[in-house]
């Protein structure tokens, strides 16, 4: 699918893939609106991409504000694209510590609604609005893709709420699919390893790439947020690609201690 002349919505937009795929999109000739709760981040990286872009304060949990962001996109162009991207806390925590408590069932319940049911929130109100573009080649009319983990996969240990959510949103994928098809809307998931973003929180990235990079098998580094964004545009641009996960991790696949 060519966006070019196009909107794309990003979901987390000021996150690090979210502002990585911004960029590229906005490169690829796409109107980007990047939606997110981060507010000063959002806007600066809207400011610094130009007019192609804009911001908009966005809670994926509510239908209201996702409605409100996909409206945006819809007015600059017919949207074309969907990404979702966002963060969100998690349990970090295993199901019974060491003192013989459970986590709270609120943590659980908070992490699947943040990562799989606001992520179906994005999906089923953009591809509403998707599905009344007019087609393009092959009579597509829009393209949405999810994040999930390899945690989605293969959870370590203090996961399990994570990893249940994100195993959800791959889950997702093919049903929703076969869904789209008639109305030429393709859907993708791609599952991140080990990323140099800010989720892995040390401040120094060489003392963050020194801790995690060793992880990965080949490349022996953490990715670059740019990879995961040059994956997701392929995808928009890639028609034959539809209802599955592509993991995106250097062959790393989780050592269980």
């Amino acid at each position: 699918m060519d966006v070019r002349g196009g909107s794309a919505l990003i979901v987390g937009g000021a996150g690090g893939f979210g502002e990585a795929t911004a960029r590229r999109l906005v490169e690829a000739g796409a109107h980007v609106v990047i939606a997110d709760m981060a507010e000063a981040k959002g806007t600066a990286l809207a400011q610094e991409l130009g007019t192609a872009a804009q911001f908009v304060k966005t809670d994926v949990l509510s239908e209201a504000s996702v409605e409100a962001a996909v409206a945006t996109a819809t007015s600059r162009a017919p949207l074309r694209a969907a990404v979702v991207v966002h963060g969100g806390p998690a349990a970090g925590a295993r199901i019974i510590g060491r003192d013989g408590k459970r986590y709270p069932f609120d943590v659980f319940r908070r992490t699947v609604d943040i990562f799989l049911n606001g992520t179906f929130n994005v999906v089923s109100i953009a591809a509403e609005a998707m599905a009344a573009n007019q087609p393009l080649a092959d009579n597509q009319r829009g393209v949405l893709i999810t994040t999930s983990s390899i945690a989605g996969y293969e959870g370590q240990v203090g996961q399990s709420d994570y990893s249940a959510a994100k195993g959800g949103v791959i889950g997702l994928t093919l049903t929703a699919a076969r869904d789209l098809a008639p109305l030429g809307i393709r859907i993708m998931c791609i599952a991140p390893g080990t990323f140099l973003t800010p989720a892995y929180g040390d401040v120094d990235p060489a003392v963050t790439q020194a801790k995690w990079g060793p992880l990965v098998p080949n490349p022996k580094r953490m990715g670059d947020p740019d990879e995961y964004a040059r994956l997701a545009v392929h995808i928009v641009e890639n028609d034959f690609l539809n209802g599955t996960t592509i993991r995106i991790d250097g062959a790393q696949r989780h050592n269980l201690k």
